[in-house]
């Protein structure tokens, strides 16, 4: 059964509500986790709220914190989360780093103590459609194993950039891991198999068993190539953050931990430089224009598929597997 995504947006708003997160931040945090349902990123969706909620009953989460932010430098904001909700903590801190920007082109936020903050591109692009350049990275916890091992060891670590680029801004979202945990989740969670290439299990040997990947490690994207560029936001975000490296984080993906992952945004006046946004928009639509290898397929880039996907699932509605669906109407029952 699909689901028109204001009834869903309802739902997870008055959910969040019900555990006295203000009417703002609950419209926040359930504008997106619809927007990842909408784009076709259900790994970040609707399936993450129960354990939100789990999160928040427990007191792993306080619905009412921002966040409180230190300029260390002229444009350099360290934010304390004070286990707000992601998205909260992160607008807040985009909000708060705009006036700088204004000032100086460039500004940059280190985030520790805030709970996940979901599907990067939601900043990046809210960033780029604003008129400027939006870079978003992000830790969690050991689930990725590196290039020639078998142990997990690194974050999924993805990294998002936004840039103005006329009416459709580019934005590039992707984990540094072939795909993110959330994902082999959504597959356990439908009981279907993971691709082989994804993961190996506990015992280090590849597998398509989408609960054996959940206790094993996920492949870095590109072999040796996504591990280097996994490794290296570890260490950028940790080294500004002050956050803690991989095989120590805890709070993204269960509800016993405080969240210790870190978050690192950097946004830039597009303005700043000598470039022009008409021209890369042009540039764009060349590409999208090129010769395709397949004539049924026409080239594409970063952004596009999301927004059709977007577009197509709005008037489709949403499915969601039937026991979270069943799970979220009991707790809206309660």
């Amino acid at each position: 059964m699909n689901l028109a995504p204001a009834r869903l947006r309802g739902m997870a708003s008055a959910l969040l509500e019900a555990r006295n997160v203000p009417s703002a931040h609950a419209r926040l945090q359930a504008d997106l986790l619809l927007e990842a349902e909408l784009r076709g990123l259900p790994s970040h969706g609707l399936q993450r709220l129960p354990l939100i909620l789990s999160r928040l009953d427990k007191g792993l989460a306080d619905g009412q914190a921002r966040g409180s932010g230190t300029w260390r430098r002229r444009s350099f904001l360290s934010v304390n989360g004070e286990r707000g909700l992601g998205p909260v903590v992160v607008m807040q801190a985009l909000k708060a780093m705009r006036p700088v920007v204004g000032e100086t082109g460039i500004a940059i936020a280190a985030i520790h103590n805030a709970n996940h903050i979901g599907m990067l591109a939601y900043y990046a692009e809210a960033a780029a459609r604003s008129g400027l350049i939006g870079v978003v990275m992000s830790t969690s916890e050991a689930l990725v194993h590196p290039f020639g091992g078998t142990q997990a060891m690194l974050g999924t670590n993805p990294v998002a950039i936004g840039i103005p680029s006329g009416d459709q801004p580019f934005v590039l979202d992707l984990a540094t891991s072939v795909v993110s945990m959330g994902k082999i989740n959504h597959h356990a969670m439908r009981g279907m198999p993971i691709p082989p290439g994804w993961a190996v299990d506990a015992e280090g040997r590849p597998t398509t068993d989408a609960n054996a990947a959940r206790t094993g490690a996920i492949a870095p994207f590109g072999g040796a190539k996504g591990y280097g560029l996994g490794l290296a936001i570890e260490l950028l975000v940790a080294a500004l953050a002050g956050s803690d490296l991989a095989p120590d984080v805890r709070g993204t993906l269960d509800d016993i931990h405080a969240a210790n992952k870190g978050d690192l945004l950097i946004l830039i006046d597009a303005a700043a430089g000598d470039g022009s946004v008409r021209s890369l928009a042009s540039y764009l639509d060349r590409l999208r224009g090129s010769h395709p290898s397949d004539p049924a397929s026409p080239v594409a880039v970063p952004g596009d598929g999301a927004r059709q996907r977007r577009a197509a699932t709005e008037r489709s509605g949403i499915e969601l597997p039937q026991p979270l669906l069943e799970h979220l109407l009991a707790l809206e029952a309660a």
